[in-house]
């Protein structure tokens, strides 16, 4: 079900109201929540994440060997380990990204002495030393509380290699994959609770035409089998189709039509969605040093995630009006220009407020799509792109963005509450955004959650809490800010950028929540 928020993030309809409301009635807004019309549930695999092969994300960001200085288990860092526990993180996406196409899955098993050494050909031709192979991102996957989604080789590989991998990874310990597994230290068959089938095909993962990848799709789904016995009913493992990218829509459209008339022989439950924030490509804009109108800018192009969506999920609506099909944004973020100084293919970049506030926005509008959408990976986890946590030597640095899905942990699982209110108008140049985004959920426990971002960089709003259901009594949280739209956390200055304290005003007409300006503001409401 989708929220009832006024707004709809509809630019157009916006720039109508623009100037129209006094000081005051921008300084407060009303927002009821509507307790007695409990939506979809939020998957908590709306909160995924992204590790690919790619510049420091795997290697110093995950993987520094067993015998390094740095804190580890069997060679992963366990400062990471920790910092991702914190997230709660549901599911990690992996090898990639464009490397999961060149990516062979043997070069990275057996004893670290004989693997294939090869070249990451897609990003900087850096050496691939396979010392982080499917048994270390398994280790990986245990050590932090996740799941495996595996993306598997269309691309360059073939669907016999696919169904070997599967084996190796599912298969019982007495079979010949199982103790190949067993001989590398891993007897039971491992949980693959998500297989994305080829990554984007209409691009790096082979140019495919959707007819083309649609007879890929019905081969690998049909022989890259799942043989751990104990993923079945709920657990049973997800195959994800290769979706839109963004603007164009034929992948949905063919292999939905397909997949509505399919034989028995071959099967699907989710369609991907890749969309990144970049304001024109290649991606230009620096990620420190922006102004107020380039703020604005991305937020406006983040915001058109929500027309994205939609027009996905309109045409699966067509073939599967039950939504049993899920809508998988499984790479999403800011994409900005290399820091200067850096290796341009390992897409190394700053991680501001801005960006912690463009990431609520998205989980926001993945959560009033949540009919459809059960899955998201930010991209990516950990030194790359919209990182959640920069590595340096021994250092660790948690970004803003990190923060954010930290403050959204309660809306894992929760059901979703829609929200009524009118945002304001927040106005940079010719661009009139929604000045609030909101939305709330009951968790599994029966607490209610709100979160709020305010779009505004120099205003600061109140929300005047309501209910359809009685009256709220307090509302606690945290409110995550900084000075400047471009503040960052940097290994010098590591907490520029975090999360305090805040709770609502009791005042004589209920509760009065402040919303600092640029914020992303988290509460329990009881």
């Amino acid at each position: 079900m989708r929220s009832i928020l006024t707004f709809s993030t509809t630019l157009l309809v916006l720039a109508g109201f623009a100037g129209e409301a006094s000081a005051a009635d921008r300084a407060s807004i009303a927002l009821q929540i509507q307790m007695d019309q409990p939506g979809s549930r939020i998957d908590r695999n709306l909160f995924g994440q992204f590790a690919e092969h790619l510049g420091s994300g795997i290697y110093d960001g995950i993987w520094v060997g067993k015998d390094s200085r740095i804190p580890n288990v069997r060679g992963i860092r366990s400062d990471v380990v920790a910092a991702l526990r914190a997230l709660r993180v549901p599911n990690v996406r992996w090898p990639g990204g464009c490397f999961a196409d060149e990516y062979h899955w043997r070069d990275g098993v057996g004893p670290a002495s004989k693997r294939k050494s090869t070249v990451n050909s897609n990003w900087g031709g850096a050496a691939e030393s396979n010392a982080f192979g499917t048994d270390e991102f398994m280790d990986f996957i245990d050590q932090i509380g996740s799941d495996a989604y595996i993306s598997l080789n269309v691309g360059s590989g073939t669907v016999a290699e696919a169904a070997a991998w599967m084996e190796y990874m599912t298969a019982d310990a007495h079979t010949g994959a199982g103790r190949e597994r067993a001989t590398n230290g891993h007897p039971a068959p491992y949980t693959v609770r998500f297989a994305g089938i080829g990554n984007e095909s209409w691009g790096c993962g082979g140019s495919m035409s959707a007819d083309y990848y649609l007879s890929q799709l019905k081969i690998f789904s049909r022989f890259a089998h799942n043989l751990n016995p104990l993923q079945t009913g709920d657990k049973a493992m997800w195959r994800i189709a290769v979706g839109s990218d963004g603007n164009k829509a034929d992948y949905v459209e063919t292999v939905m039509r397909a997949w509505k008339e399919r034989p028995w022989s071959w099967d699907m439950e989710g369609v991907s969605l890749h969309s990144y924030t970049t304001v024109g490509w290649p991606p230009k804009h620096p990620s420190t040093g922006f102004d107020e109108a380039e703020y604005a800018l991305f937020l406006a192009d983040t915001l058109n995630m929500d027309k994205l969506i939609s027009q996905s999920a309109a045409i699966m609506d067509v073939y599967d009006p039950a939504k049993k099909i899920a809508l998988v944004v499984d790479e999403w973020g800011a994409w900005l220009a290399p820091l200067p100084g850096t290796n341009p293919g390992y897409l190394v970049q700053q991680n501001s407020l801005r960006d912690a506030v463009l990431a609520a926005l998205n989980l926001n509008i993945f959560a009033r799509h949540a009919d459809r959408v059960k899955m998201a990976n930010i991209a990516q986890m950990i030194n790359v792109l919209q990182a959640m946590i920069m590595t340096r030597g021994r250092d660790l640095v948690l970004t803003p963005t990190y923060h954010v899905f930290r403050l959204y942990a309660p809306f894992h699982d929760a059901t979703f509450l829609p929200v009524r209110v009118e945002p304001g108008v927040y106005s940079a140049g010719a661009l009139s955004l929604p000045r609030v985004d909101a939305i709330a959920a009951r968790d599994e426990r029966g607490r209610v959650w709100l979160a709020a971002v305010n779009l505004d960089p120099k205003e600061s709003v109140t929300v005047r809490l309501a209910t359809t259901s009685g009256e709220f009594r307090s509302a606690n949280g945290e409110t995550l800010t900084a000075p400047r739209v471009d503040a960052v956390n940097t290994f010098e200055v590591p907490e520029a950028v975090e999360p305090v304290a805040v709770s609502a005003q009791s005042t004589g007409d209920g509760l009065q929540l402040a919303l600092p300006s640029k914020s992303v503001t988290v509460v329990e409401i009881r």
